[in-house]
Order: C-alpha cells, then structure tokens, then sequence
C-alpha cells in the first residue's frame, strides 16, 4: 500500500465527515454481540479508524472502556462524547495505546488504506494473549426494488466508478486478498449484515458521503448524486416513502497468539 494512502484517506474523508457521521448505517447489535464475545475478557476495545464512532458506541456497551483512534480531526469531532469512551486523533499504527492491554481491536470499513505491516505490528503489541483482531467491510448497496437497484449500480460503476480510489478493489471483496498474519477460526462466522428504512433523501445524502462522490464533485464541479436524483425520482414512488436497504458484511477475524 502507498506511503501516501494515510494522508490521502484522511483528506476524502475529512470532506465527507459531516455525511458520514449523519448518512452511514450504525453495525448490528448481532455483530458487536459476536465479537464481544470472542474476546478473551470484556476489559478494554480498540476501535481504530472509528471515524464519527458508529462501532465505537456499540462497543462502549459491551467493554468496560474503549478507545477510537482516528487520523481524521473532522471525523473524531462528530463522535458522540461518552465517559466511557476515549477517542484521540492517529494513525492507525501509531497507537499511543499501552502494550499488552486490549481485548479487541475492530477496523470497519477501513484496512484497505493502512500501511498493513505496521499497522499488524502496533496490534500485536497492544493486544492481550488471545485477543482479538476484527475486520469487515461492505460493498455495495442493496435494495428490492430492480430499477432502483439497476439505477444505484449504474451510478457507482459508471458515473462515479472512475472516481473510486484504488484500494476500494479490497473493500468489494472483503479484504480476501489481503495479509492477515493471525491466527483465523476454521468455523465460518455467522452471517451479518446492515440493514435499515430510508427515504429518497436519505439515500441521497448516503450517497453524497461516498469518497468516489466528492472526489467526482471536486474534480467537475457537479454534483453526481444530483444526476442520479433526476432518475431516481421518477421510480422511487413518493420521495418520503421507505425502501429497505441492507449490505452484506464482511468479517475476518484473528487470534494473537499466547
């Protein structure tokens, strides 16, 4: 991975924290419940690239604390303040966090921008023996309705597809190519995914916090998601009508070894 994927992460997505923190999808209860419960003691979580805390929250009731790293400042300062919960700006391999102290660390929809052997090397020092690494992503969105769904794909394949930043390639396959030096559960995990009701103007405002949105916007002027509203309006039925909306997760995760 690039010696510039940090910076250049923390910069899209510094443009679309607002988004983020309002448009994106809180983790099911069912995934945090089955992570939690992998790891060795219930003590302390690291949510690193928590962005505006949507793990982190959940996280927060099934440890005693939990600390989310982010490089973004933008991002950290739309999480929800809990006593619970610590949230600093850094890297994802520059911790700051003390060696040997944590049960669980998470990373949502972020891996693909770290500097993999640094970041696995600042998890190996913070975890616990048999603790925790979880990964996950999700792609694509998904939704009953075919000429919604055929309208949303074309968007984020054709008009914004260019404009996606290279490591979205792991994201769309769930990290399966990538390193992942810790020791891995022979049993499937149980399937998990994002589920939620939304109104034409929430769909939209998800998808203007798409990096691949911004970075389309920045590089023409226009406003993507406007093109696709116009299409969008004229088989959405009435604009505050909810349709279900889910993604599919993908989890890896791994033991450090005692």
């Amino acid at each position: 991975m690039s010696e510039h994927s940090a910076p250049t992460a923390a910069r899209l997505f510094s443009r679309v924290a607002e988004g983020h923190a309002k448009f994106r999808p809180c983790y099911p209860d069912s995934l945090l419940d089955y992570l939690a419960g992998l790891a060795p003691r219930r003590q302390l979580a690291w949510d690193c690239a928590c962005g505006s805390g949507r793990a982190t929250q959940g996280l927060a009731e099934r440890f005693v604390s939990v600390i989310g790293t982010d490089l973004s400042a933008a991002q950290i300062a739309l999480a929800t303040p809990r006593r619970d919960v610590r949230y600093q700006v850094a890297p994802a391999h520059e911790s700051g966090i003390e060696s040997g102290t944590v049960d669980l660390v998470t990373v949502a929809q972020a891996l693909h921008w770290f500097d993999l052997e640094a970041f696995y090397a600042e998890v190996r020092r913070v975890l616990v023996p048999r603790g925790v690494l979880a990964v996950w992503s999700y792609g694509a969105p998904d939704i009953e309705d075919e000429e919604i769904s055929a309208l949303l794909e074309e968007f984020r394949t054709r008009i914004v597809g260019a404009y996606w930043p290279k490591e979205r390639r792991h994201v769309d396959n769930g990290y399966a190519d990538l390193p992942f030096p810790f020791e891995e559960s022979s049993e499937a995990a149980p399937a998990f995914k994002l589920e939620i009701c939304w109104s034409l103007p929430q769909l939209l405002g998800y998808l203007r916090s798409w990096t691949a949105s911004e970075a389309y916007r920045q590089a023409t002027g226009v406003d993507p998601v406007l093109l696709l509203a116009a299409r969008l309006v004229h088989v959405w039925g009435e604009a505050y009508h909810q349709h279900r909306i889910s993604w599919p997760l993908r989890l890896r995760t791994g033991r450090l070894a005692a």
